[in-house]
């Protein structure tokens, strides 16, 4: 095929980039040896930015990058000891789940529960045990399972996003984010283990997203219930969304999936200019924030190795050249084009790792 052929010299460069810049940063300066966490982000000279929090989140999606990069000298180590990061500073021994932050001197910060946090450590737990088998691993997935199921459900399908420490309601209702982030925790669940209980509550939540967040006249999934007042829809989500339907054996062919379907070549049409991934558009597909975010061109791109026809070569050299740079990457462009965020989160290695797995695939 003539795309594999010169998808692969730009492919190799950003693989490489990844593992030889990209994942020693977080091995390196973005490491607190002390608390065995990553800093929440780095400055463009690879020094920690002032410590403010770290969140469970963080920790979270790095236990899954080290998870998934075994072959990495240090990673299954890396791995074992955010592992036990994410126990020993986050977990709520007295109500269960998971604290969302902590502060510099590991305090608990924000004791709200938050399903984003919680989707993210079912996630990086599945990934986890898959590659060490540790017995623990399993049970901290159960119990991130379980409370997500008994806590967070509305009993509709979906889930709140946000509760108290002690599980209070906070009126917050169910979002997009969170709820696109628990399909994909559902998802690695049942491709490391058979699991029924995870699989109805994925179909589910999959019912439930078409039914209440798939906007009828446009076809988008908005960011909120159809209905809310200040309602919008982001690209990037949709071509998240696309991968991880189009991926599934099982939830393929499902009217949500038709619906992400269809709705791709309009949020590429709306949503994408010059290979630019734009980050919020209003449900006429007016331009609410023309920001081109780091994370939704990984998106965008893993998305396109799934289409047939996706001009994935370009969008490999988009990312290399607007996004990518010798000491790692720009987090941000706004509008024009100027890079407008210049550290480098804890969390945005998940993004690319995702995406350099779909290309390997591809």
């Amino acid at each position: 095929m003539p795309e594999a052929a010169s998808l692969s010299p730009a492919f190799t460069a950003v693989h490489e980039h990844f593992l030889k810049t990209i994942v020693p940063l977080w091995q390196g300066p973005g490491w607190n040896a002390e608390l065995a966490l990553p800093y929440e982000a780095l400055d463009p000279q690879q020094r920690p930015m002032p410590v403010q929090r770290y969140r469970a989140m963080a920790c979270a999606r790095q236990l899954y990058l080290f998870s998934t990069l075994a072959d990495v000298p240090g990673a299954r180590e890396h791995a074992a000891a955010l592992f036990r990061s994410l126990q020993k500073h986050f977990h709520d021994a007295e109500h269960g789940g998971w604290f969302y932050s902590i502060d510099a001197q590991a305090r608990p910060l924000d004791r709200s529960k938050d399903l984003y946090t919680h989707a993210f450590i079912i996630f990086a737990c599945a990934h986890y045990w898959q590659q060490s088998r540790d017995p623990l691993a399993e049970s901290v997935l159960d119990a991130a399972l379980s409370v997500v199921a008994t806590q967070f459900s509305t009993g509709d399908g979906l889930y709140e996003a946000v509760l108290g420490e002690d599980w209070s309601a906070q009126g917050t209702g169910p979002l997009q984010n969170p709820l696109m982030h628990l399909a994909e925790a559902f998802l690695a669940t049942l491709a490391v283990r058979e699991d029924g209980a995870v699989e109805a509550a994925l179909v589910d939540l999959c019912l439930a997203m078409q039914v209440r967040f798939v906007d009828p006249a446009s076809g988008f999934l908005m960011e909120k219930p159809c209905g809310a007042v200040d309602n919008w829809w982001e690209p990037g989500h949709q071509f998240e969304w696309f991968y991880l339907l189009e991926s599934s054996t099982l939830l393929k062919g499902s009217e949500l999936h038709s619906s992400l379907e269809a709705a791709f070549a309009p949020s590429q049409r709306m949503g994408v200019r010059a290979g630019g991934v734009l980050a919020m558009l209003d449900v006429d597909g007016g331009v609410r924030d023309g920001t081109q975010r780091i994370w939704a061109q990984a998106e965008y791109l893993r998305a396109l190795t799934l289409r047939a026809g996706g001009d994935v070569a370009s969008q490999v050299q988009v990312l290399r050249e607007r996004f990518l740079h010798e000491s790692g990457w720009y987090e941000c462009r706004d509008a024009s084009g100027t890079v407008s965020r210049l550290d480098m989160p804890s969390t945005t290695p998940y993004h690319l790792a995702t995406c350099y797995q779909a290309l390997a695939r591809h």
